[in-house]
């Protein structure tokens, strides 16, 4: 099966399983659990994620160290309708994207000494925007997020396998 089948099948599978409507229905707190089993169904789940985004959402990502943030980050962007390259900003603690059909910056806070170097780069400025926001790490400036945001979880469980991913969505 050639590439492009593949990942056409497996959007298919996971389109089957994922409908992400409903969080955005109720102003009250809603969580939903989606299990993937490989890289690309995880790139995916963030493509169909970014793909339903709206202007003005922040999302916040945690997970640990390799389990898959930036990745489901490109899936995202992909959704987005971004095509270059996407990578984690560590170093630089924000990455602008704005050739999709909305705005997104991408932000890594991992190497952040103190939230208020949040206010240094313009952080209300984007957060509070009409683009989207993802923050990777976003446990560590949690007195600085907006009360409304999506939080995504991903975790893995070596019991169900090396790719298995746990990857949970809630609306807060």
């Amino acid at each position: 099966m050639k590439k492009a089948q593949k990942e056409t099948a497996i959007k298919r599978e996971i389109a089957d399983r994922i409908d992400l409507t409903d969080m955005y229905i109720e102003e009250t707190a809603v969580r939903r659990v989606f299990h993937s089993h490989s890289p690309e169904e995880t790139y995916l789940l963030g493509k169909q994620l970014g793909a339903q985004c709206g202007p003005g959402q922040v999302y916040t990502l945690t997970g640990d160290l390799g389990v898959g943030k930036t990745l489901f980050t490109q899936g995202f962007a992909a959704g987005l309708g971004i095509s270059e390259p996407v990578s984690s900003p560590t170093f630089t603690i924000l990455q602008m994207y704005d050739t999709g059909r909305l705005p997104f910056y991408h932000f890594d806070v991992y190497r952040i000494g103190d939230v208020e170097e949040m206010d240094e780069i313009g952080w209300e400025d984007y957060i509070y925007g009409q683009g989207v926001c993802m923050v990777e790490w976003a446990e560590l400036i949690e007195e600085i997020l907006p009360e409304h945001r999506v939080h995504i979880l991903i975790e893995k469980d070596l019991a169900q396998g090396f790719d298995y991913r746990r990857i949970t969505l809630e609306k807060k």
